[in-house]
């Protein structure tokens, strides 16, 4: 999938689940770009050149959703995604928890659908968990999209342990493959069971907000890090996060120098001790 990007020297690139599909372990977040939770058209062209940039830089695993911007956000992808064949372009979206019963699911997907102007979604996941709506229903929807051709694979996101394991049982002929949470130096409850049951199981942990919120990018600690490979905070903290065998990250980036530096963040290790040492200090 990734041959024919231009950066692949820099790339690190990780499997999906056990789905056998690699991807970027960074990827392109894009919570705020369309809008938050109504449509913002005021910086279209800015994001969709960002978002091309990255794919041709080899981020080609775009994050969206369908409360993002209202649905524009979608939109914007499906424009940035034009230039490219389908097949280089790895597309997550998400589905509302109040659209979690039955045929609210399978509508939510066909509207993605058309606003990503694609026939499929690579990966589609439970925005987050609604108890009033029986998750079997949810599930039972996700496989009939699947089945169907519309999604290739399912996840969830916002999900513990104990939902993730209930999902899991109303599934008869596919897994979840992600779990998106919030994960971060500054946010690191999920190590205390989610990520764990995460590795044991080979459910891969996409981390939203890698970043904090940009907090970690004016890190100090972190920058003193870096100097001694020569790369930002910013870098330093996502390299620690995909440093760890089942994490993958979406930072968001509007900004083509900061498309540029998430790049950077990949190609690298920190060393051992390093890492250990950042763990400590954030812990």
């Amino acid at each position: 999938m990734i041959s024919k990007f231009r950066a692949i020297e820099n790339m690190d690139v990780k499997e999906l689940g056990r789905c056998g599909v690699k991807v970027p372990a960074i990827g392109m977040g894009t919570w705020g770009i369309g809008g938050y939770t109504t449509r913002d058209t005021t910086h279209d062209k800015e994001a969709i050149v960002a978002l091309r940039k990255g794919i041709e830089l080899g981020l080609y695993l775009i994050d969206t959703a369908e409360m993002y911007g209202n649905g524009h956000c979608e939109e914007i992808v499906g424009e940035a995604i034009k230039p490219f064949p389908r097949e280089q372009v790895f597309i997550v979206s998400k589905v509302l928890p109040e659209h979690l019963c039955y045929n609210d699911v399978i509508k939510a997907a066909r509207g993605s659908l058309k606003r990503l102007k694609t026939n499929f979604i690579d990966l589609y996941l439970i925005h987050s968990p609604n108890s009033r709506v029986p998750l079997k229903e949810t599930m039972g929807a996700m496989e009939k999209l699947v089945g169907d051709g519309l999604v290739r694979f399912i996840g969830v996101s916002n999900f513990d342990v104990t939902e993730m394991e209930e999902a899991r049982n109303y599934l008869s002929t596919n897994d979840i493959v992600v779990n998106q949470v919030e994960y971060s130096l500054l946010e690191r409850s999920i190590e205390r069971d989610v990520l764990p049951y995460c590795i044991k199981n080979q459910i891969t942990v996409m981390a939203y907000t890698p970043l904090a919120k940009g907090e970690l990018a004016r890190n100090k600690f972190l920058r003193e890090i870096g100097e001694k490979y020569g790369k930002n905070p910013a870098q330093v903290a996502l390299n620690w996060l995909i440093s760890k065998e089942n994490v993958i990250a979406i930072p968001k980036a509007i900004n083509l120098r900061h498309v540029e530096e998430n790049v950077g963040a990949m190609g690298w290790r920190l060393s051992k001790s390093d890492v250990e040492s950042i763990s400590s200090y954030f812990k």
